[in-house]
């Protein structure tokens, strides 16, 4: 397994805590375990860090979708290493630290983050077409 496919697998993981820390901290707030699992015609609005981390969650499947074809891409492609496997540290490093930063609060650094991972997106993106790293034109 690639460096790049087990950042993938690694992120599809991360995927999932986000998942579970939005779900898990919205419970409280929307009625417990019997909202859980009613028919839940009505979503609750979550306040506070459950709000934070559903937004955080939202935002992680707005850009995981784009990493996770790119990373695909360059491996089918024979593209792995060089600006690939940076862009795929940068992505998972700052979505790890991501999920955190937003849910305690802290702006500006939460935005910085987040762009460390768009940029990470963009080295996955520029070395799978080769203009970047080892074997660029």
């Amino acid at each position: 397994m690639t460096d790049e496919i087990r950042l993938l697998a690694l992120s599809a993981a991360l995927g999932f805590a986000h998942i579970m820390a939005a779900s898990t901290a919205g419970l409280a707030q929307r009625g417990g375990l019997t909202w859980a699992a009613g028919n839940r015609e009505s979503e609750g609005e979550v306040t506070g860090a459950a709000a934070r981390l559903k937004r955080a969650s939202a935002n992680f499947f707005e850009t995981f979708p784009l990493f996770a074809a790119l990373v695909l891409a360059a491996a089918v492609s024979g593209r792995q290493g060089g600006a690939v496997a940076w862009g795929a540290q940068l992505y998972f490093w700052a979505r790890l630290l991501y999920l955190p930063i937003y849910g305690f609060g802290i702006p500006w650094i939460r935005t910085l983050v987040w762009g460390v991972a768009i940029v990470g997106i963009g080295f996955v993106f520029a070395g799978l077409f080769g203009w970047a790293g080892p074997g660029a034109p």
